[in-house]
C-alpha cells in the first residue's frame, strides 16, 4: 500500500510539473484558447512605451483572420538613435523579450493553441531573432508549437532565407543571422522589396554594413559575443576579398559620402520601404496581402 501512495504522488507531481512546462501538450486547455496565437510586432515609430501598439503596416495582415484566431500587438521602444532614449539593439531586444513573454503565457495556458509571428521593419527584426532562437533550440518555446513565421522588411535578411517577390540583391543592413531559422526555416517566410535598402544592402557596401553591425550591437550582451565575432568576421572576410581597406576607404571619400547621401535622399522619396501595402510579389498579391493568406492558411 505504502508503495502504491508513493508512485501515486509522483505520478501526481509529474502531472505538475508538466502543466508548468510551456508545450507540454496539455489536453486541458483552459476556456476561451485560441486554435493560433499572432503575435505581431510593429515597425519603428509604429509604437512606444508612451501609447498603445498600433497596427501600422501590419494591419492589413492580421485583420480578418480566419477561424479562431487572437492577435497581439507588441508594445515596445520601437526607436532608433540614441536622442529617442533607446538605442536600436535596446529597443529591439525589448520587443523580443515582450513577444517571447506573450508567446510563453499563451502556450501555457493554452496546451493546444499554435502561434504565428509576423513582423514589419524593426518589428521584422525582432520577429526573425525569437523564430532563430526557437528554432535552433535556445527557446524554451517547442518548435512544433510555432506554425508560420512572417517576415516584411527584414533587416537582417540572408539571401538563403525563403523569399517570397522579386529577387531583392544582397542581404538585410544588419547581417543576416548566424545558424538562420534552424527548424523554423520551412515555416518562414520574408518579403523584401528590391529596392528597400534595409532589408537589400548591397554585399559590396561596407560602409552600411558596418553601420548595421554597429545598429546590431549598440546594446551589446556579453553573452552573445560570439555571435558579433562571427557576424564582424563575415564583413571582414568579405573586405579582404572586394580588396581590403583601401576599399573601405575608397568609400569614405567625400565623393562617396556625398553620392551615399544622394542615395539616400532618394531612398527615402521612393518611399520604398513604407509601400509595401501596393509593392507587387505576383500572383495578383501585394506583400501584405500574401503575407494576411500565409498566417491565415496556419489557422
Amino acid at each position: 500500500m505504502q508503495l502504491k501512495k508513493v508512485v501515486a504522488a509522483l505520478g501526481a507531481s509529474a502531472a505538475m510539473m508538466s502543466g508548468m512546462l510551456v508545450g507540454s501538450g496539455s489536453a486541458s486547455a483552459a476556456p476561451g484558447c485560441p486554435d493560433l496565437y499572432v503575435v505581431a510586432i510593429p515597425g519603428t515609430w509604429e509604437t512606444g512605451h508612451d501609447k498603445e501598439p498600433g497596427p501600422g503596416m501590419l494591419s492589413g495582415v492580421t485583420n480578418g483572420l480566419p477561424g479562431n484566431t487572437d492577435v497581439d500587438y507588441v508594445t515596445y521602444a520601437a526607436t532608433a538613435f540614441p536622442w529617442e532614449g533607446d538605442v536600436y539593439g535596446a529597443s529591439k531586444k525589448q520587443a523580443v523579450n515582450s513577444a517571447r513573454g506573450l508567446i510563453t503565457a499563451k502556450l501555457a495556458a493554452c496546451g493546444n493553441t499554435e502561434v504565428a509571428l509576423v513582423g514589419y521593419s524593426q518589428g521584422a527584426d525582432a520577429a526573425g531573432d525569437l523564430a532563430a532562437e526557437i528554432g535552433t533550440g535556445i527557446s524554451r518555446i517547442p518548435q512544433d508549437r510555432v506554425a508560420a513565421v512572417g517576415l516584411i522588411s527584414d533587416p537582417r535578411r540572408s539571401p538563403t532565407d525563403i523569399q517570397i517577390g522579386p529577387h531583392a540583391p544582397g542581404a538585410g543592413a544588419g547581417g543576416p543571422r548566424p545558424g538562420g531559422f534552424g527548424w523554423l526555416n520551412d515555416r518562414t517566410r520574408t518579403i523584401c522589396a528590391v529596392e528597400d535598402l534595409y532589408c537589400a544592402t548591397a554585399t559590396d557596401d561596407f560602409v552600411t554594413r558596418f553601420a548595421g553591425f554597429l545598429a546590431q550591437s549598440s546594446d551589446a550582451n556579453p553573452a552573445n559575443l560570439w555571435r558579433y565575432q562571427l557576424e564582424a568576421g563575415a564583413i571582414m572576410n568579405d573586405l579582404m576579398a572586394h580588396g581590403g581597406v583601401p576599399t573601405l576607404q575608397a568609400q569614405l571619400s567625400d565623393s562617396a559620402n556625398q553620392k551615399r547621401a544622394k542615395d539616400l535622399e532618394e531612398f527615402y522619396k521612393s518611399q520604398a520601404h513604407t509601400l509595401y501595402g501596393s509593392y507587387s510579389v505576383g500572383g495578383g498579391h501585394t506583400a501584405i496581402t500574401w503575407m494576411h493568406n500565409w498566417i491565415a492558411r496556419a489557422v
